[in-house]
């Protein structure tokens, strides 16, 4: 049984952990054996929301990068979208390498809506590269800084948004419609192209790899996410006092070193390893809570409004569950 006191120092192999938990895993597991039980049913939802390729192996999946595609033009001098990829990187979902080391993240509506010629072209591009990538429709109008992809279905643009966030572009969804962000300052061969990539890379590993079927349901309701960009502006302050609360709650429950985003709306959890990060933010994911991570830190979202405290609370409550298992899986592998 893994005990841990008010500062404990774990080492695991060449691993070392420094948890500050008030209270003992063993009070939430009591033996090995519950342990092992929550341990296997958090690997099934693992494996309910992984393409069949990753099922029963997700540990094993490579995290390091590839290549990026080179752009292609076609006769007209316009990106060739369709034609870019041969294949793509493992899912970040599943534990393979982010697409982007950083968050890109939504424009606030109001510069979206200032520079109408140039927020205008970049929309018109991203349509253009996700019919021709993903095969997909998108949506005639949208909220300003966002396009909307229309998806088969609820379940599906659910899906999407925790795989694309996990890519480290931010989406959301209403519905069947996924939305991405979309700015008058995005570049062809950065921010259009990143967003472009984890979109077709995520279409392609659910609607290529996985039959109808079998894709993943259930995934519409209840899910945590981070406000908006103009929500974190109009309310400054009770922003920063969310940040503070999720901060102790984070310290207290889970114990690890709490990092504050360079992207507004999250909040990171210092891991000991990458291999650490990748397995909590699966463990996250799958407890609908958006999840990304920067190399070990694990972000979570910071949340305001009205079921801010009860959020917060389920976010603390999850992480000191994964971070247990973590501990416990970990031990197992000595």
């Amino acid at each position: 049984m893994i005990r841990i006191s008010r500062v404990d120092r774990i080492e695991l192999n060449s691993l070392v952990i420094e948890v500050n938990f008030q209270s003992d895993f063993s009070s939430e597991a009591r033996t090995n054996g519950d342990a092992n039980d929550e341990l296997v049913s958090l690997e099934a939802k693992i494996n309910a929301v992984l393409p069949p390729r990753y099922v029963g192996c997700f540990e094993n999946v490579p995290s390091a990068p590839m290549g990026s595609a080179a752009i292609k033009y076609d006769r007209e001098g316009k990106v060739a979208w369709g034609e870019i990829w041969t294949t793509f990187c493992h899912l970040a979902l599943a534990g393979g390498p982010p697409h982007r080391g950083r968050l890109l993240d939504g424009v606030p509506a109001e510069e979206a809506l200032a520079y109408p010629t140039e927020q205008a072209a970049v929309v018109a591009e991203i349509k253009r590269s996700i019919r021709l990538s993903a095969n997909l429709p998108t949506a005639e109008s949208g909220p300003p800084g966002w396009v909307g992809i229309r998806c088969h279905d609820q379940d599906m643009a659910a899906w999407l948004v925790r795989a694309i966030v996990a890519e480290n572009v931010i989406a959301r969804h209403e519905e069947n419609v996924l939305y991405v962000p979309a700015g008058p300052h995005f570049r062809i061969e950065k921010e259009v192209k990143n967003v472009v990539v984890c979109v077709a890379k995520t279409c392609h590993y659910l609607l290529d790899h996985v039959e109808p079927d079998e894709r993943p349901r259930g995934l519409v309701a209840n899910l945590i996410q981070p406000p908006l960009p103009e929500e974190i502006a109009a309310a400054s302050t009770q922003y920063r006092a969310a940040v503070e609360e999720l901060r102790e709650i984070l310290l207290e429950q889970v114990g690890l070193e709490t990092v504050e985003s360079e992207s507004a709306g999250w909040i990171g959890l210092q891991c000991s390893s990458e291999e650490m990060a990748i397995w909590l933010q699966r463990a996250v994911i799958v407890e609908d809570i958006l999840a990304r991570r920067e190399s070990p830190v694990l972000y979570m979202p910071v949340c305001i409004g009205r079921n801010q405290c009860e959020s917060h609370k389920r976010i603390g409550q999850t992480g000191r569950k994964a971070v247990g298992l973590w501990l416990f899986h970990a031990s197992g592998k000595q």
